[in-house]
């Protein structure tokens, strides 16, 4: 099992770019593609620490949102999914991400971490 810790927003340019699907289905492409190439490269010390995963896998996000509101884990998570998984095939950690490597995908709320708001994505291999 592999545990990673994935910023709940990052800066494209000067702007903020927060890591959710009322942003990314409101945003320019070329905004979202240099999103995804920001936070690839955020991810990428965590990512090259894997070793090359063995398929099937299941991949578990948990969101801790920094404050007291209401939130669509959904919302939150589905952009982590896109981005974290797009990420591991494109730095040779996973030959694909579809239905036969990746098995299961579980969304969790994880609760308030006013500290260190984030997305934990843990990894399992061995996946049905």
């Amino acid at each position: 099992m592999y545990r990673l810790t994935s910023p709940l927003a990052i800066n494209v340019g000067r702007k903020k770019f927060i890591l959710n699907l009322n942003q990314y289905r409101n945003t320019h492409y070329r905004t979202l593609n240099s999103a995804k190439i920001i936070y690839k490269r955020l991810m990428r010390e965590q990512i090259e620490c894997l070793p090359k995963l063995q398929p099937p896998i299941q991949m578990t996000y948990t969101v801790y949102k920094g404050d007291k509101r209401n939130c669509d884990i959904g919302n939150i998570c589905s952009v982590h999914e896109k981005f974290f998984e797009d990420a591991l095939v494109e730095l040779g950690k996973l030959p694909d991400d579809n239905h036969n490597m990746i098995t299961k995908v579980t969304y969790e709320w994880g609760g308030i971490d006013k500290l260190s708001p984030s997305v934990m994505v843990m990894i399992e291999e061995g996946g049905k």
